[in-house]
């Protein structure tokens, strides 16, 4: 049996889960993260009622879609930190990110913690807020990004951008914010 919030479920349980997390999938996939989850119960074939009972809020529901893409671009990060130098290793996250972030409809913006919540681990916007505080403060030691710059400033700031670029479907467009962005927080140096 599979566990969900800590709790073991049965296989007729379990299979209402998979069922709910492949059809969030989809319908995230295609109206992004404000979707209905009114919608999501309908294409999973279950009621409203069994939703909620395993995903108390769409926080839960989103963080269980996208947790294996986001523990990903978290292992980035160390990947990342281990073969590059520190500034070079921030700036191949952030591309990792924007290209992440632009690709998944505001869906990261759903998973970013609010401030008050950045010094929590758990869930995904801690890992990531984790995994760039670890790359920024590597970079920042380095001199190779300015002092002050703070992450929650940079993930608004790449999300910003991905959001921005989405509307207008401009790929390129993302990287050239990017790099201006970069450029600002290394800060003439």
């Amino acid at each position: 049996m599979a566990e969900v919030g800590g709790r073991r479920l049965r296989a007729d349980a379990q299979r209402n889960v998979d069922r709910i997390v492949a059809a969030a999938q989809e319908v995230f996939r295609r109206d992004g993260a404000g979707a209905s989850l009114e919608e999501i119960a309908r294409r999973a074939g279950v009621g409203s009622a069994t939703l909620h009972r395993h995903f108390p809020g769409r926080q839960a529901l989103l963080e269980s879609v996208f947790r294996d893409r986001l523990e990903a671009l978290c292992a980035r990060a160390d990947e990342h930190a281990a073969g590059l130098a520190p500034g070079d290793a921030l700036l191949a996250w952030l591309r990792d990110f924007v290209e992440y972030a632009s690709t998944s409809r505001g869906l990261v913006a759903a998973l970013l913690p609010e401030p008050e919540d950045c010094g929590r681990q758990d869930g995904c916007g801690g890992r990531i807020t984790s995994a760039l505080e670890g790359l920024l403060r590597r970079a920042r030691e380095a001199g190779a990004v300015r002092d002050g710059v703070r992450g929650d400033d940079v993930l608004a700031m790449v999300n910003g951008i991905s959001l921005v670029t989405e509307l207008r479907g401009d790929d390129g467009q993302a990287e050239r914010l990017l790099d201006l962005a970069i450029d600002g927080m290394r800060g003439g140096r």
